[in-house]
């Protein structure tokens, strides 16, 4: 039995309440990475180490509140419907709003009250917002708006570390807005009159102008060209926030995705930290450059912050025996049920390679069975024989397993033991398999993302995330040997965002450099590719688009037999040889089903 340690205590109680604040008991609630956020329908909150001091405690309650208050009171039609279109009046919207949830649900708990509080203050430490010197601009009036009017609504003062902001911006709130900001009370209730009279104080502060009815344009303007571009535009917007997986990311740690101009979406200190200087690309962006074979509309902004690396040497050792013990423990049951699928498709395989011998050589190996002739007659030369070679054993398998957060939980657990029986059952055949994992090193992009700002937001840019991925097992490592790897899946963490056209075209890559004459590549995902910052700077299908021209090239133009199983997700509409289960338990046996397949065909 598995001892709970105080941080596991901690982490349940949290996850318990959080379910309850939100009225959502099914809410899956998960720790991993530095940034809380609803990732996928579910709420991630940040890691947080073996014995936290207090001060940490109560930021995790703090974001956990905010999450589930966000979840609770917040409806996203009632926000759309009421909020600008760019611009500075739409980030002021999206704080107030913020105020509006966070005032609610602390005014009848004075326990989430209090961990609000504590959230805000670690955010404005990390926002330097306790300095006097911040410039007086559209990049801090719509924090101080929100700070003011959260103030001004509870009646509570602010933390101590806001007040460097807000002695830059009160004297000038209180001269426009007056009174408006306490007003705001009384509409708190209700989220569509709270917009509207949110839209009344900003055109106080001369803001209207962002604030404009599209339809009230089209009809003033007669030129159509304009009308069909802002129509397509908006159809742009509505499919890029109809994407499967976007994140929202709480008030603690950035803005909600929808809330942001395109250009203006994440802060880069609320990605990754301060930005390196020699890390950064100039504005004619040199490292912008198209993916080898890719059409010249899929572009990468940058290379230089990408790795692939092997699981060993993202974990410590002692860490991933620790991980191992975990996954084997929580998925005793499931091996027994994997083991007995794989055992059966080993059977078939074995079935396939019999043994056949050429007899009667003059050289090659000694035919034992043959020597009671030369016992019987001296004379009589001895015999040898062959084993004549097989195809079957001339291949090598690529399971290629999607790492995004939307995976966490009893997904990658199942994905990991059944790779793991799958690449021990195919050597036991003489088959070399090979388990890689892909993601992003941070969500909402990283460092490439933070120099692409850096450089002036370059119109177009392409991918905006740093890729990581991840080698767990070498087709040429023993299984003993990479065992404890598929231990790495169950850190918290690690898991974040997909881009999966890349990362078919670098397992891809992988397979064509080995020297077996069949290659085969398994690819296990639950979903289309996601990357939140990719997406929101670029086109609408950019990254679907290029999984499909990658998918293409592997089945149609290269000897490597590709096969894709989905989980709850519908994959066949990309791949022809693919397989959908609406059950991760399922998984074990759609792995056995198509591999079986495979070698059947041959």
């Amino acid at each position: 039995m598995t001892t709970q340690t105080p941080i596991d205590t901690f982490k349940r109680s949290l996850a318990s309440a959080t379910k309850a604040i939100s009225g959502e008991p099914d809410l899956e609630v998960s720790f991993g990475g530095d940034v809380a956020g609803i990732v996928r329908e579910q709420v991630m909150l940040p890691s947080l180490p073996p014995h936290p001091k207090p001060e940490v405690i109560a930021k995790a309650r703090g974001e956990a509140d905010q999450l589930a208050l966000r979840l609770a009171l917040h409806d996203k039609d009632t926000h759309s419907a009421n909020q600008p279109s760019a611009g500075p009046a739409r980030a002021i919207f999206e704080a107030l709003e913020n105020a509006r949830v966070d005032t609610l649900g602390g005014l009848h708990l004075e326990g989430v009250r209090d961990n609000l509080d504590a959230a805000l203050n670690a955010r404005a430490l990390r926002r330097n917002f306790d300095k006097t010197d911040l410039p007086k601009d559209d990049s801090t009036m719509a924090e101080a708006m929100g700070l003011f009017a959260r103030e001004a609504m509870t009646g509570r003062p602010l933390p101590e570390s806001c007040d460097g902001i807000m002695s830059v911006w009160r004297d000038t709130l209180v001269e426009v807005g007056g009174d408006k900001f306490k007003k705001l009370l009384e509409t708190i209730g209700d989220q569509d009159a709270f917009g509207r009279q949110v839209k009344d104080l900003l055109r106080d502060f001369e803001l209207g102008d962002d604030m404009s009815d599209p339809s009230e344009e089209e009809d003033q303007d007669g030129e159509s060209s304009e009308n069909e571009q802002e129509q397509q535009d908006q159809q742009d917007e509505q499919q890029s926030d109809d994407q499967p997986g976007q994140t929202e990311v709480s008030e603690a740690d950035a803005q909600e995705d929808d809330s942001a101009e395109p250009q203006d979406m994440v802060d880069a200190d609320e990605i990754d930290g301060e930005s390196d200087a020699d890390d950064q690309q100039p504005n004619n962006n040199p490292n912008q450059a198209p993916i080898p074979n890719a059409p010249p509309a899929y572009q990468i902004y940058t290379t230089t912050h990408d790795e692939v690396i092997k699981a060993e040497e993202l974990c410590e050792i002692e860490e991933l025996d620790r991980l191992r013990g975990y996954l084997d423990g929580h998925m005793a049951g499931l091996s027994a049920v994997i083991a007995r699928l794989a055992n059966r498709l080993q059977r078939r395989l074995l079935a396939q390679q019999q043994r056949s011998w050429t007899f009667d050589l003059e050289e090659g190996q000694l035919d034992t069975a043959r020597l009671t002739r030369v016992v019987i007659d001296p004379m009589s030369a001895l015999t040898f024989k062959e084993e004549k070679e097989t195809d079957f054993r001339d291949t090598v398998v690529t399971i290629l397993i999607d790492n995004s957060g939307s995976m966490r939980g009893r997904p990658i657990m199942v994905a990991a033991v059944c790779a793991d029986i799958m690449a021990r059952t195919l050597e036991r055949c003489g088959v070399k398999a090979e388990i890689l994992g892909f993601t992003t090193k941070a969500w909402k992009g990283g460092r490439s993302f933070q120099d692409w700002l850096a450089a002036g937001k370059p119109q177009k840019p392409g991918r905006l995330n740093d890729l990581r991925h991840i080698v767990y097992k070498a087709a040429d490592m023993p299984w003993r040997r990479a065992k404890r790897n598929l231990g790495l899946m169950m850190r918290e963490g690690l898991l974040k965002e997909n881009i999966d056209g890349e990362a078919l075209e670098w397992a891809y890559r992988r397979l064509m450099a080995r020297p077996e004459q069949r290659r085969i590549m398994m690819v296990i995902s639950d979903g289309a590719p996601v990357d939140d910052a990719t997406q929101s700077q670029n086109r609408t299908g950019l990254l679907e688009g290029h999984l499909r021209m990658v998918i293409d090239k592997i089945e149609n133009r290269s000897d490597v037999e590709l096969v894709a199983i989905g989980i709850g997700h519908d994959v066949t509409r990309w791949y022809k040889r693919a397989v959908t289960i609406m059950d991760v338990e399922q998984l074990g046996g759609a792995m056995t089903e198509k591999l079986a397949e495979l070698f059947d065909s041959k």
